[in-house]
Order: structure tokens, then sequence, then C-alpha cells
């Protein structure tokens, strides 16, 4: 079992910064493919972004490019997301997950496949 914990939302405006956090305990973290996911009301739950378990490979969601910054520091077991320059269109619930890989430079991106998630932590973005 893995349990997280996420941290750091809040109510900014646009063109601010936040950076969210995603502790993790249970199971060896530095074996854990990593990503970060947001739910906005009335839509479903969408992929942002993910990070290997080396830390080496990361991909995002084309609306965040070049705004947001996946990261993990393996001795503190948690993982980042840098969200620069936010928009109202960023305003949702962002929860993390986790699931065990066996290839250090794997990026998972599919939802169903991550096996534990986090409670989740809400980002609004006013205008």
């Amino acid at each position: 079992q893995v349990q997280l914990v996420e941290s750091g939302g809040g109510l900014v405006q646009a063109g601010d910064s936040l950076r969210l956090s995603c502790a993790a305990s249970g199971r060896t973290f530095s074996s854990l493919g990593l990503g970060w996911f947001r739910q906005a009301p009335g839509k479903e739950r969408e992929f942002v972004a993910a990070i290997s378990p080396s830390g080496s490979v990361t991909y995002y969601t084309d609306p965040v490019k070049g705004r947001f910054t996946i990261s993990r520091d393996n001795a503190k077991n948690t993982v980042y997301l840098q969200m620069n320059s936010l928009k109202p269109e960023d305003t949702a619930v962002y929860y993390c997950a986790a699931r065990t890989v066996y290839n250090s430079r794997y990026v998972e991106v599919e939802r169903w496949r991550y096996d534990y998630w986090g409670q989740g932590t809400q980002v609004t973005v006013s205008s």
C-alpha cells in the first residue's frame, strides 16, 4: 500500500504561481512512477504531468507545457508540481497518483493504470 497526501493548493490570481507537494509513504518511493491529475467541476479527471522513478523522464499535457514542472525528491519521498503563469482554466482539484514500475525511466500517463491516489488539493485561479 501507498499513502499519498497532497498539500499546497489555494486561491491565487491569474499569473501567480503555486507549488503543490505530495508526500508518499508505505512503499519504496524510488520504485514509484508518479503523476499529477486534475478534475474541474463537471469534467473528467485529466492527466497533467508524470515523472519516472528515476526522475530523469517527465511528460506533460500540452496546455501546461512551459508553465508547469514536475519533480521529485526521492530522499524526502515527495513529488512536486510547480505551477507558474496560472490561468483561470487551471482551476481544479489536483490529485497525485502512484504506481509501482520496474523501468526507472518509465512514465505513466493513463489514469486507469495508477493504483494509488491522494485525497486532492483545491487550486482556484481568479481572473
